[in-house]
């Protein structure tokens, strides 16, 4: 796996459409569990990153990648703005100063953004989070650098289902107990569109 400045930008783009696509079914998972705005929120953040990163000129993948990261800080509302803005900053510093960011550097890179995730929103695996998605993302592309873009999307979509039975200990979710139980997390479920989307772009590019 390659990815430069053209295959961020459309990887992006690919997010966008998913979270366009998804919006009702994002916001359907946040209804009984959250305030019922994710879809709506990832839907209008990402589309503000399309609508940046189209008018932008990058030089390097990091370039792209902090400006995805300040548009979702700025656009997204509720925890998911600051919490995906973290994660991408730290991809954009991970990966700063090189042309073409290689499997190797983006498991280490993914590795500092789920980090920085946890860092963010003070939680951990297992605690029905985004963070449930991101971490072991980052932990199988840690073992398998030269990953497959079905590596990726597999235990991106694995991760995501397995947080549907998980009780709920941070966010607003935490307030519903047990009955956040038999719901996915809707910001796994996002995030799992997300490398669905870098799956996807891999997958054209092979």
């Amino acid at each position: 796996m390659k990815l430069d400045v053209n295959t961020v930008i459309d990887w992006m783009k690919r997010t966008n459409e998913k979270m366009q696509e998804n919006k009702s079914y994002l916001t359907t998972l946040d209804q009984p569990i959250g305030d019922g705005d994710h879809g709506i929120n990832m839907a209008r953040g990402f589309q503000e990153v399309e609508n940046k990163i189209s008018q932008g000129t990058y030089e390097t993948p990091a370039d792209v990648l902090k400006d995805v990261a300040m548009t979702l800080m700025s656009k997204v509302g509720g925890a998911s703005g600051p919490l995906f803005g973290s994660a991408f900053l730290k991809l954009s510093t991970a990966v700063k100063g090189t042309d073409t960011v290689d499997g190797e550097l983006f498991a280490k890179a993914l590795d500092q953004a789920a980090a920085g995730v946890k860092q963010r929103g003070k939680a951990d695996i297992g605690e029905k989070t985004m963070i449930d998605v991101w971490v072991p993302v980052a932990e199988a592309l840690k073992e398998e650098p030269n990953f497959s873009a079905e590596l990726l999307e597999d235990t991106a979509k694995q991760a995501m289902e397995n947080t549907k039975e998980m009780l709920a200990t941070k966010g607003r979710a935490a307030y519903f107990k047990e009955r956040s139980q038999g719901h996915i997390d809707p910001g796994s479920a996002s995030s799992f569109y997300l490398f669905e989307a870098l799956s996807d772009v891999i997958k054209e590019r092979a």
